[in-house]
């Protein structure tokens, strides 16, 4: 079991008058996890110690925060097997996934390091008897509410992003993940001045109590519901919002593609970490030419992942974060089915413990329906045949969301139509995941707002001042 505490103001094992949370094992229903839950004066009180260490952090020199940063990444590469442990017995990641979690999560701590003392305003060309430049500033106080499906991961872009700009941080961790969170946070906290990081626990009221308070930035990460909250309540306050929110991201796959090869990425894109990642493939959008062989492929790929707790060695779908997660999931499969779609495999609840839930490919599918329109955050492969790579797209295009969205084909024309025609933040050709680091996209629509990760972070983190200095009656320096 863990026993998680939290910090505020430099005190570990502060607050938590609000209750007690315990979180199981989605494997089998066991207790891993009690989390103490914050109240909304212990929220207030840990926003006031935050503002209290803002200046100091703010005139640390770039060079010391980059270099506290990289202390930071080391501790959190000491507890890193502690981390993917944990990650796993919380939300039932494949333990390899959520050590790959944890590896990526380190590497973006100390790229930002690295790319934080390099940032500079720019100077500006005016009066021969004046100096004119811009330079960036910390934006203050930081709330950083974080999601469960990968939680080391997002946490650390966030976090880094912020720290090393010179913000203070105000870390609120999936009520799903609080131990991943808190082993998270004691490892930064051991490279970081008092009070620079805090640590509040809870469930969705510590969220909404932490961004109704008065902080510069409110960056979330997780559903669509949840970020629309935050940014009615930042319009309330004045803070700056940032937003990664929920997605519902198609793959369209065009004739001509060999279907073997376009099932494999369908199904990584599909049942990866069980369909409970960000830009995973939510729907699917195939050439009537190549159809029924894509099909068949996908359902043999589903049929061939190794099913089990994620702690077991060749785990490949994991179960889902919890038991509500689940019934989510089965409810869109169920309405798709009762609206003409035909379950190909999997699509039903299995006997026995823990939140388990089959690779579910459902083909007959229409754009209209729920299961396709919607958020699944599931191992489900919902397909609809369509008649040329125009409607592949205009399906695409046609969403709530705006996350990402991927293409399969073999024509250069047909890639830089999806590209410029997809009003999303993220486009992918030929692969379902990947792109080089650093990359830095802005979600639209239903799907959120502001730069996620890459250099352009630490840019929403920053607020820019304009300074003129004119020589004294109008002379020169």
């Amino acid at each position: 079991m863990y026993t998680v505490a939290q910090l505020i103001g430099g005190v570990w094992g502060a607050g938590g008058e609000g209750g007690e949370l315990v979180v199981h094992d989605p494997a089998d229903g066991s207790p891993v996890t009690t989390v103490p839950v914050a109240t909304a004066d212990e929220v207030a009180k840990a926003v006031e110690a935050a503002r209290g260490a803002a200046a100091e952090w703010a005139a640390t020199a770039p060079a010391e925060r980059a270099a506290a940063l990289h202390r930071a990444a080391d501790a959190v590469e000491a507890a890193a097997d502690e981390l993917a442990q944990a990650t796993t017995a919380e939300m039932g990641k494949p333990l390899d996934d959520a050590r790959g979690g944890v590896a990526a999560g380190i590497g973006t701590l100390r790229q930002y390091a690295e790319l934080g003392p390099v940032r500079g305003g720019r100077t500006l060309h005016g009066a021969p008897s004046a100096l004119d430049f811009m330079a960036p500033e910390p934006r203050g106080v930081v709330a950083a509410i974080t999601p469960w499906n990968d939680p080391v991961a997002v946490s650390c872009g966030l976090l880094g992003a912020a720290l090393v700009t010179g913000n203070v941080v105000l870390y609120k961790p999936s009520e799903r993940t609080p131990a991943t969170g808190w082993l998270l946070a004691r490892a930064l906290d051991q490279a970081l001045p008092a009070g620079v990081l805090s640590l509040l626990t809870g469930g969705a009221e510590v969220g909404a109590a932490l961004a109704g308070q008065d902080v510069d930035v409110v960056a979330h990460v997780g559903s669509t519901a949840t970020g629309r909250a935050i940014a009615a309540a930042g319009a309330r306050t004045g803070a700056k919002v940032l937003l990664e929110n929920g997605g519902s991201d198609p793959l369209v796959v065009d004739a001509g593609v060999d279907p073997v090869w376009a099932a494999e990425q369908a199904a990584l894109g599909c049942f990866a970490n069980a369909g409970q990642i960000c830009v995973a493939v939510e729907r699917i959008y195939v050439h009537r030419d190549v159809a029924e062989d894509f099909v068949d492929a996908l359902v043999e790929r589903a049929e061939a992942l190794s099913v089990g707790p994620g702690r077991d060695p060749g785990t490949q779908l994991g179960p889902l974060v919890d038991r509500r997660h689940r019934d989510h999931v089965h409810g869109q499969v169920t309405a798709a089915v009762a609206e003409g779609a035909r379950v190909r495999t999997g699509g039903s609840v299995p006997d026995g413990p823990g939140a388990f839930y089959p690779a579910t490919v459902v083909s007959d599918c229409r754009h209209e329906m729920v299961l396709v329109r919607e958020e699944t955050f599931g191992p489900v492969a919902p397909v609809v045949v369509v008649d040329s790579f125009s409607e592949g797209l205009r399906c695409a295009a046609d969403s709530p969301y705006g996350l990402a969205a991927t293409v399969l084909t073999g024509s250069m024309s047909h890639a830089h139509r999806a590209w410029r025609e997809l009003p999303v933040g993220t486009v992918k050709v030929n692969a379902v995941f990947g792109g080089a680091p650093g990359g830095a996209a802005q979600p639209r629509r239903g799907s959120g707002q502001g730069f996620g990760y890459g250099p352009e972070l630490l840019d929403e983190f920053s607020t820019v001042k304009a300074v003129h200095i004119e020589a004294p009656g109008g002379g020169h320096w």
